[in-house]
């Protein structure tokens, strides 16, 4: 299975990176390419992997690509994901843009992953080393199972494995919550 993994350049993501690590057949974009070359490559790939910062509206540019507004994958780019069965979006609020839009694969809804985002999620008393332990655990799961031929079956295990967590990890707890398959 070939894929595209979007992954704008920004450090405060890079705890992500290691789910795309084992992925064989990968084509990595981390800034660089325009729009035309990045619907090219989602139509050439069998699965299309976007992680980062985001809204409800898309995964934004963090100004490394030229020719994209505030979002690099946003309502323009969803024609094209929805010729895709196995997207996967791990990005905050990707359920309403996945929802909207109504494309399949595995994503996430508001994910918490860094200490800036624990006030509006209501949630306090919460140490950064839980927080870091859940991006990591989070990001190892992924990684464990990503090459899994269907997002069904990679959002099952991911839920499953993660789930370990939610006892001592109010951070997890929260994410678990929010992790979503749309086929």
């Amino acid at each position: 299975m070939s894929v595209l993994i979007i992954h704008p350049q920004d450090p405060s993501t890079d705890f992500l990176n290691p789910i795309y690590a084992t992925i064989q057949d990968k084509t990595v974009i981390t800034g660089g390419a325009t729009r035309v070359e990045l619907v090219n490559l989602i139509l050439s790939h069998d699965r299309v992997m976007m992680l980062g910062h985001s809204t409800s509206e898309g995964l934004l540019n963090m100004g490394q690509f030229p020719d994209s507004s505030l979002y690099v994958i946003d309502r323009w780019m969803a024609p094209f994901l929805s010729k895709k069965e196995e997207n996967v979006f791990v990005w905050c609020n990707a359920d309403q843009y996945v929802n909207k839009h109504k494309l399949k694969g595995f994503f996430s809804g508001m994910f918490v992953s860094e200490s800036g985002e624990l006030f509006s999620c209501s949630l306090f008393g919460v140490s950064l080393m839980q927080i870091d332990g859940s991006n990591k655990l989070f990001s190892a799961i992924v990684a464990k199972y990503i090459n899994e031929p269907s997002s069904a079956n990679l959002y099952t295990k991911v839920v499953h494995d993660y789930s370990v967590l939610v006892k001592t990890n109010p951070v997890a707890q929260y994410n678990l919550e929010r992790l979503y398959f749309s086929e």
